[in-house]
């Protein structure tokens, strides 16, 4: 008997498992590093260019202006981390959708990957470089000039 927490979620016990072509997953890590690649790295520039556009300094004693360009800079600041760390996060995904394919790829069609094996190849460091994020000017930072801070 297998012990309950071994046993799949209650939702997924009436299948038998997960089929699927390696192949194609050989195929999807390919497509998928192009694409990043060709399709995404390339524009990160054009990003920044537009994310680094000058904000004027806020008047002292418009103070929700002031908090608005805080919190505008702050949420700024995270998109382009993620924007930016999408290069390496996807890279690392094509890695080991290639590394499981590569893996099983002389085995029979029903073979099973075990939840381990991607995990393995989740956490190996992504192929592709990431760049680094570019600097955003804060319009409310003290060097810009006085600011009224609440």
């Amino acid at each position: 008997m297998i012990p309950e927490e071994n046993e799949p979620a209650g939702w997924l016990r009436g299948y038998d498992g997960i089929e699927a072509d390696i192949r194609q997953l050989r195929e999807f890590a390919d497509r998928l590093q192009d694409e990043v690649t060709r399709n995404y790295a390339p524009h990160l520039s054009y990003i920044a260019d537009d994310m680094r556009a000058r904000i004027p300094n806020p008047a002292d004693a418009f103070v929700e202006l002031v908090q608005f360009l805080q919190a505008h800079h702050e949420t700024q600041t995270a998109a382009v981390e993620m924007v930016w760390g999408m290069v390496p996060a996807t890279g690392r995904l094509a890695d080991a959708a290639g590394l499981i394919a590569a893996k099983y790829q002389h085995s029979d069609a029903f073979s099973a990957a075990r939840v381990a094996d991607v995990q393995w190849a989740m956490a190996g460091p992504s192929t592709m470089a990431s760049r680094p994020v570019p600097p955003l000017r804060d319009p409310t930072a003290p060097e810009e000039g006085p600011v009224a801070r609440p």
